[in-house]
């Protein structure tokens, strides 16, 4: 489903993404996991197209986007849905405005196939009734809710959220994995989720892969981390060091 091989990312004299391979299976719940600043973010702006790698390739469906054309590449953002880390909601637009915007852009659909759609898209995160809110109105539980209903307006086959629970209080941001959990039992999709959360990704992730000083250092299940006290991934997840100078190494052992 997507492929990235050795892609490398430069702003200046800093080097973000070194060498960078990453294979995300089809139909996979998946979580790039790491420290602030080590290119978490950077590696899925260049997954789904808003920047470009020095070199490397990144294959979505078999299909290199890195020097794509803007109007293919458009084609195949229309197979994913992105949650922002922010929310990134048009304060313009009220919720059902916000949510109808990718149909309204992509899609030839009457006003009354999208406001049907804007409907089940609300009821499927918990927001019946709530097309006519405000963004102001929103708590920021609300707004990620809103910001996942809007990813999955155009039906994809790929979701990748941004730190999904950044800001919120411990409550809310419990109620934000139960929901990427709901909808991925409802909508057997590929799910991408970048965070520095391991605990709580390792109760429904497939595969967690970790990224230090710009390159994935280990790819797990969250079986074989939690087995091991001594993986990098539960060391992370503990506050311990990863530093490969210490004596614990940096593998899968």
């Amino acid at each position: 489903m997507i492929l990235v091989k050795h892609v490398e990312k430069h702003y200046g004299d800093q080097t973000v993404l070194r060498n960078l391979n990453l294979h995300i299976k089809r139909s996979t719940i998946s979580a790039i996991v790491g420290g602030s600043g080590e290119g978490k973010t950077v590696l899925l702006r260049i997954m789904i197209g808003l920047e470009q790698p020095d070199s490397g390739s990144v294959f979505i469906n078999d299909e290199n986007i890195v020097g794509m054309r803007s109007k293919d590449l458009n084609r195949i953002r229309r197979t994913f849905g992105v949650l922002f880390q922010e929310s990134a909601l048009f304060d313009y637009l009220n919720v059902g405005e916000n949510v109808a915007f990718p149909m309204r852009e992509h899609l030839k659909l009457s006003e009354k196939e999208i406001k049907k759609q804007v409907e089940e898209k609300l009821a499927q995160v918990g927001l019946s009734g709530e097309q006519d809110k405000k963004v102001s109105e929103l708590s920021g539980g609300m707004r990620k809710r809103v910001g996942l209903a809007r990813a999955l307006a155009l039906q994809p086959d790929i979701i990748f959220f941004d730190e999904p629970t950044t800001g919120l209080d411990p409550v809310t941001a419990a109620t934000i994995y139960d929901l990427i959990v709901k909808t991925a039992a409802e909508r057997p999709l590929t799910y991408v989720l970048v965070t520095h959360d391991v605990q709580r990704v390792l109760d429904f992730t497939d595969e967690i892969f970790m990224i230090h000083h710009g390159n994935i250092i280990s790819t797990a299940t969250p079986q074989e981390i939690k087995q091991n006290p001594e993986h990098v991934i539960h060391r992370f997840m503990m506050g311990q060091s990863i530093d490969p100078n210490s004596k614990t190494p940096l593998s899968d052992a």
